[in-house]
Order: structure tokens, then sequence, then C-alpha cells
């Protein structure tokens, strides 16, 4: 349950996510389309910030290739219709087993190696990947960006929202139910101490590769959804600047949260960086600072800001005076 909530109390928390969850179904009825739009953006960014908290956030692995396997999602979906004609859903199913396969294999290649390496080599498929994507222009259209029909036959975003929603919902509480199982307290236990861990009995190179792979296709699953969605696949979605978002939303919310966590930082950065876009490059800068300020008063996050602050003002039981 630390994984999902934090530290902070189970009650207030489950009525909190209760009355935000009413606010959410309520809300686009409120919106204009740009708007909507923001918070379809934001659901996505929710679920790619909590896969990847559980990834390094909870087992320690630090990849720099989660944006990949999204973008490997939309594509495979993407090329399949591009090039075969394929109907869209056979293209969407396609997606999450072409994100495991290549999630599985960069696994068993670099998930022995830790800390830096493991980060350096993510990094270096990632950019392959972003590479021979952008310079193939005869299969994926490279800069040009790759069409690709909207998945419900329109542009208008509030269908959308509510299946964004659902979808994000869905993979929250699929995560949930990963780490209450004794897979989570596995995880948990390579994060703590690796070699304990493998003391213990506990198979770390089975469990990492596990968890590696368990994100990859949840990842590329939310990519098909977004690619079909925005209609138009391009690499600017696998440029490093998509990673660094996403540690910012993760390090925001609170690495090791991945469920108020992500929530929080995914849906304020992302309406930030939507609302700071006529800085162009400059809003990296402005989130660097942000970021910094934020690890300079509380290193975990937002998340564990507002619970010292709940704690704070707490009113603190008085103990009656014996004699």
């Amino acid at each position: 349950m630390k994984l999902l909530l934090g530290n902070l109390n189970r009650r207030p928390v489950q009525v909190i996510l209760a009355v935000i969850l009413v606010i959410l179904v309520a809300l686009p009825y409120g919106l204009n389309d740009y708007t909507q739009h923001i918070m379809i953006v934001s659901f996505y960014y929710i679920v790619m910030v909590a896969s990847w908290n559980l990834l390094a956030g909870y087992t320690g692995q630090f990849s720099l290739a989660h944006h990949t396997f999204a973008a490997i999602g939309g594509y495979t979906s993407g090329l399949l219709i591009w090039h075969f004609e394929v109907p869209m859903w056979l293209g969407i199913l396609a997606a999450p087993f072409v994100s495991l396969a290549f999630g599985f294999l960069l696994g068993v290649i670099v998930l022995r190696m830790s800390s830096i390496y493991l980060a350096v080599a993510t990094w270096a498929f990632a950019e392959v990947i972003r590479i021979m994507v952008s310079a193939n222009f005869k299969l994926t259209r490279g800069d040009a960006g790759l069409n690709v029909p909207p998945l419900l036959g329109t542009l208008d975003p509030f269908p959308y929202y509510y299946l964004f929603l659902g979808l994000m919902l869905f993979f929250l509480l699929l995560m949930y139910a990963v780490v209450n199982m004794p897979i989570g307290s596995f995880m948990q236990a390579i994060k703590d101490d690796d070699l304990a861990a493998s003391a213990m009995g506990i198979n770390t190179t089975r469990w990492r590769l596990f968890v590696f792979s368990f994100t990859s296709v949840i990842a590329g699953t939310i990519g098909v959804f977004y690619g079909h969605y925005i209609a138009l696949l391009s690499p600017v979605t696998m440029r490093f600047e998509e990673m660094a978002k996403l540690i910012i939303m993760a390090v925001v919310g609170g690495l090791g949260t991945t469920f108020l966590g992500p929530i929080v930082g995914a849906t304020s950065i992302e309406f930030l960086f939507e609302y700071a876009r006529e800085y162009g490059q400059w809003r990296m800068v402005i989130f660097a600072i942000i970021v910094i300020g934020l690890m300079r008063v509380e290193r975990n996050g937002v998340i564990s800001l507002v619970q010292r602050g709940y704690y704070a003002l707490r009113p603190r039981e008085v103990k009656p005076r014996v004699g």
C-alpha cells in the first residue's frame, strides 16, 4: 500500500480519491476542448509515470527508454495499418506483444548492469530506435510523421476523455494488484539490498526482468491508444526531452508512490508545460529550477510535503496529567 499511497493515513486518502474520481467524471462538461485535451494527455502521462515509478522508484531500475516503448506501441499499429492495411483493432492488439518482445530482449541484455550502466544502456537503446525511425523514411515516413486513423473516428476530445480516464484507472489498479502480491515484496527487497535478496532465495534477475517487461507492456499499450488519439506518430516523442519530462513528473510527485505521486506530478507538470509553451525550450530550464527547489525542501516530492503539512496541522492528543 505504501507504493500506491505513500505514508499517508489510508482513510483520508480514500476519501480524497473518491472525491477526485467524482470530480473527474463530471469535469469535461465544464471544460473547453483544449482543456479536455490537456486532461487526456495528463491521463496518458499518469500511466507512463506510474509505470516508470514502479520500475525505478520501487525496484531501483533507472531506465531511460520508457518513453520509447510507448512509441514502439504506437508505431506497431501505425506501420501495420500503413503498410499492410490491417484493421485498426488488430494493430492495437499487436502493440502490447511487440512492446513485450522489445522489453524482454532489452531486459535480458541490460538488467545484469546496475546504476549508471543500466541508465546509459537503456538511453543508447532509445537513441538507436529514434534514429532508425527518423532516418528510414520509406518505412516510417521519418520526421514527416506517420498518419494513423483516430481511434473513435473523430478528433473531438470529449469521448477520448472517458476512454483515457478508464485506461488510467485500469492500469493503476493493475499495478496496485501486482505490488500487493508477493511480487511486490520481492521488488522492494531487490531495491533495498540486491545481495540480501539473493541470499534469501529471491531470483533477482527473474523479477527484474518481469518488472521491466511488465512496465514495457503498459507503456506500449497506453502508447498505442495515445497514438490513435493524436492520429500522428513522430520521432519527436522519442527524444530524450520526453524521458526527462517523465522523470520530472515522477520526482515532483514523489518517487515510490505510483498512485498519488503520478497523479499530482503528471497533471501539474503537464498543465504547466502547456501554459509555458510560449517560452519554448526555456520550459525545461524553468522546470529544472522547480525540481532543484523541491529537492532542496523535500526530496520525496509534493506528496511527502503534503504529508508533512498534514501531520503538522493535525491536532495533537493531550495526555491527561496523572496525580
